[in-house]
C-alpha cells in the first residue's frame, strides 16, 4: 500500500495506478452532489441540457456540507452513504467521471463501471466532517441553490485524506476485508 499526493487534474491519468487500500492526499477541485442533485444532473443529461460542471476527469464527493462558520470556507463536510448514488454512477462514469468519494460499499454495476472506465472509488472517514472541512480551502455553489446543503458545490481541497476503496482492477476493500478478517462458521 502506498500514499499518493494527487492533484485532481491528474486523477484520470493516475487512477489506473491506484490500488485498493492505497492512501490518497487529494488536492484541487472536486464537486459535491447528493441524491437530489444527481436526479437533476441525470435529467439534464437525458434532455441534452447543460451540466453544472464538466464530467471529464472530475471527482464527485457525496456530501451535503453545513454552513461555514466564521473564518472557514465550509462547515462540517463528511461523506454520505455512496450506495444511494449507485443508480446514477455508472452512466456518469461512462460520460467521463473519474472518481467518486463517499463512504460504504457500492453495487456490482458501479464496480463494473470503475473497471470499464479505469476510474476509482475513494472513501472518506465518516463522522469526521469537521476535520475534513479543514482540508477545504474554497467553496462555491455552482448549481441547484434551492437544494440548500445538497446543492452542487465546487470545492478546492488541499491534501484531502482518502482511501482507495475500489480500483480499476476490480479489487475493492469491502470484499478483500471480509475475506481477510471474517471468520465464517
Amino acid at each position: 500500500m502506498q500514499t499518493w499526493n494527487i492533484d485532481v487534474k491528474d486523477l484520470a491519468e493516475r487512477a489506473p495506478e491506484l490500488r485498493a487500500g492505497d492512501r490518497v492526499l487529494l488536492s484541487g477541485v472536486i464537486y459535491t452532489a447528493r441524491d437530489a442533485a444527481h436526479k437533476r444532473i441525470m435529467a439534464s443529461i437525458e434532455e441534452g441540457g447543460t451540466l453544472p460542471f464538466p464530467l471529464k476527469g472530475a471527482a464527485i464527493y457525496f456530501a451535503g456540507p453545513t454552513p461555514a462558520p466564521h473564518g472557514m470556507a465550509i462547515g462540517s463536510c463528511g461523506p454520505t452513504t455512496s450506495s444511494r448514488m449507485d443508480p446514477f454512477t455508472p452512466k456518469l462514469m461512462d460520460l467521463g467521471l473519474t472518481a467518486t468519494i463517499g463512504k460504504g460499499e457500492r453495487s456490482p454495476a458501479v464496480y463494473e463501471a470503475i473497471v470499464r472506465n479505469k476510474g476509482v472509488y475513494l472513501c472518506s472517514i465518516g463522522g469526521a466532517g469537521a476535520l475534513a472541512a479543514l482540508c477545504i480551502k474554497e467553496c462555491e455553489v455552482v448549481a441547484y441553490d434551492d437544494l440548500g446543503c445538497e446543492s452542487v458545490k465546487r470545492l478546492r481541497v488541499e491534501s484531502f485524506p482518502l482511501i482507495v476503496a475500489a480500483d480499476c482492477t476490480g479489487t475493492n476493500l469491502f470484499d478483500t476485508g471480509r475475506a481477510a478478517y471474517c471468520i465464517v462458521a
